[in-house]
């Protein structure tokens, strides 16, 4: 009986284990997902903190420039308004220095023959120093005004200066972290790439926080909006060969749903690519680099080289010298 009630239990656990994670591939399926090595789990954190840092700079200076450009426009406005109201400012203040101002506009209020001269000398007085008013009041109005734009463009340009440092100290950290990858390397990168359609953005430019809410279209598991919105502009754009995202552990973003592997080989991933694979695996990883910025891209895997946008392409020897360790039979796409 004990031995029973202890199967049933073993069953169970078994169960709950399958329905909380993608379902396993049967041996030499090749579309289970590669196995990418668990050695590198702390370079994925690591570059995974680095290129957040940098990627969240990079959208805070954008945007400062930008409000720098709206500012050195609102100054420029200012200017051509301002010129014309002093002219005339200099005007009044030279008809005042030549008629003796108040004492003279009293001589004229005196000097009338009638009752109707005087009230529209009255009006007519009243008038105008309604509009010199108006005319002085408005200097002063532009001239507070381009101060501000000025101290404003002053304090971007010091926003500026911190992001700069910021993403200086964020590529020092991922050099760091690629330190052991024996360096710089060449890279995937195409002129021809297709532009992706740039993925939803905060209205500073800064990128929204996403949670594992969608239902991943390659497992049981889920992904993110903006992880969504990557796969679905890669198949847009031609590269439609099978993939897989959502992965209960292992390194990288997978858990969390924020990484996609893509294969070379149009039914899975295999062996190392070769030919029309590599070249198809060569220009997805192209494609994700030229629209990291549209796409919120924290880094590519391909054939040995990583890709981030904080420090380029370095060369990649984390893998355990296997295709899907070494990434030579996929593309790893990781996204903030």
């Amino acid at each position: 009986m004990r031995s029973r009630a202890r199967t049933f239990v073993i069953a169970l656990l078994v169960l709950i284990c399958a329905w909380a994670g993608p379902a396993a591939a049967e041996p030499g399926d090749p579309t289970a997902p590669p196995d990418e090595g668990a050695a590198n789990l702390t370079l994925g954190d690591k570059l995974d903190a680095a290129n957040t840092g940098w990627l969240n700079a990079q959208a805070a200076l954008e945007a400062s420039k930008k409000r720098q450009a709206d500012l050195v426009k609102q100054m420029a406005d200012l200017q051509a308004e301002l010129e014309p109201v002093r002219a005339s400012v200099n005007v009044i203040a030279a008809a005042a220095y030549r008629t003796g101002g108040k004492i003279r506009l009293s001589a004229a209020l005196v000097d009338t023959d009638s009752p109707d001269a005087f009230m529209d000398r009255v009006v007519l007085i009243n008038e105008i120093a309604m509009y010199n008013d108006r005319v002085i009041g408005r200097l002063t109005k532009l001239e507070a005004d381009l101060a501000g734009a000025k101290k404003a463009i002053d304090q971007e340009v010091a926003t500026q200066q911190a992001q700069a440092d910021v993403q200086a100290k964020k590529k020092a950290d991922a050099e760091a972290a690629l330190a052991k990858m024996r360096g710089k390397a060449d890279g995937y990168v195409s002129v021809n790439s297709p532009l992706a359609t740039p993925a939803p953005r905060n209205a500073d430019g800064s990128w929204p926080s996403e949670n594992c809410i969608i239902d991943d279209p390659t497992t049981t598991g889920c992904i993110t909006p903006r992880l969504l919105h990557a796969s679905q502009e890669a198949r847009k754009n031609g590269f439609t060969h099978f993939y897989s995202c959502f992965r209960p552990s292992g390194p990288y973003e997978h858990p969390k749903g924020r990484a996609c592997d893509f294969a070379a080989a149009s039914d899975g991933f295999g062996g190392v690519a070769t030919g029309n694979d590599k070249t198809y695996g060569t220009n997805l990883a192209a494609f994700f680099v030229k629209n990291a910025s549209s796409l919120g891209v924290l880094y590519v895997i391909w054939f040995r080289q990583v890709w981030t946008p904080a420090a380029g392409w370095h060369a990649y020897s984390g893998g355990n010298g296997d295709p899907s360790s070494d990434h030579t039979n996929h593309v790893h796409l990781s996204v903030i």
